[in-house]
């Protein structure tokens, strides 16, 4: 069992910035990509970004790509979501996923999921 917690979110401005953080615990060994997705009220939960435990694998979603930057410290078995130029459609809950043996980032390889983080960007 892997136990994950987020931490970061918060209320921002537009074309602020916020920093996510995703730390893990327990069984942390059988992992190989660790995943950030989001949710909007009323919508469906989105890919966001993901990364291989090595570094050798990121691939960041086209609506944040150039903006979010997905990265991993594994001596603190933390993986970060750097989030600039905020936009108002950002917002959402922010989930960190593990527990996922391969490198892929669809929603179902991900055994392990947190509780969310709140991410409101005002306009």
């Amino acid at each position: 069992q892997v136990h994950v917690v987020e931490f970061g979110g918060g209320l921002v401005q537009v074309g602020g910035s916020l920093r996510l953080s995703c730390a893990a615990s327990g069984r942390t060994f059988s992992t190989k990509t660790v995943g950030w997705f989001r949710q909007a009220p009323g919508k469906e939960r989105d890919f966001v970004a993901a990364i291989s435990l090595n570094g050798a694998s990121i691939y960041h979603a086209d609506s944040v790509k150039g903006r979010f930057t997905i990265s991993t410290d594994n001596a603190k078995n933390t993986v970060y979501l750097q989030m600039n130029s905020l936009k108002p459609e950002d917002t959402a809950t922010y989930y960190c996923a593990t527990d996922n043996p391969r490198w892929s980032y669809a929603e179902a390889d991900f055994g392990s999921w947190g509780q969310g983080t709140q991410v409101t960007v005002s306009s």
